[in-house]
């Protein structure tokens, strides 16, 4: 059995393949977070944003923070997606679904997988306002 789901795409992310990869009849507990892109920072207007990766790097961090996740929590399956490219307001950069016989573990492995991934993985993005544009998360 297939316990991790990664994806780096430039197609629309999709939350029902995700809770589908991670769903089990062992799993009382699935946990979701869906990143979205908002229409403002720091009082400025958001227009839209940019996703870069160095995708032969991001996939193998990626990698990593979904075994960690296994390892350190009692998850059973782990599927983390992030999208490439221009994505307008409402639209979803980053999804990642968890589950678990508990919802402790499932709640906790979520919590530190997108921690992890916002910290390690190399996905930058560029904010576009009305009045120009700033790369922002220019870590690691």
């Amino acid at each position: 059995m297939k316990s991790v789901s990664i994806n780096i795409t430039t197609e629309k992310l999709n939350i029902q393949t995700c809770y589908d990869f991670v769903q089990d009849p062992s799993c009382g507990g699935i946990a979701l977070f869906v990143g979205t892109v908002r229409n403002s920072t720091k009082n400025k207007e958001v227009t839209l944003l940019d996703f870069s990766t160095y995708k032969p790097m991001a996939l193998k961090e990626i990698e990593k923070i979904a075994e960690e996740s296994i390892q350190k929590f009692d998850i059973l399956k782990i599927a983390i997606h992030h999208a490439e490219g221009e994505l307008n307001i409402g639209e979803i950069p980053v999804i990642i679904a968890v589950s678990s016989p508990h919802r402790k573990a499932a709640f906790d492995a979520c919590q530190y997988a997108i921690d992890a991934l916002k910290k390690t993985v190399p996905i930058w993005k560029k904010e576009h306002f009305a009045d120009g544009e700033v790369w922002v998360n220019s870590t690691p």
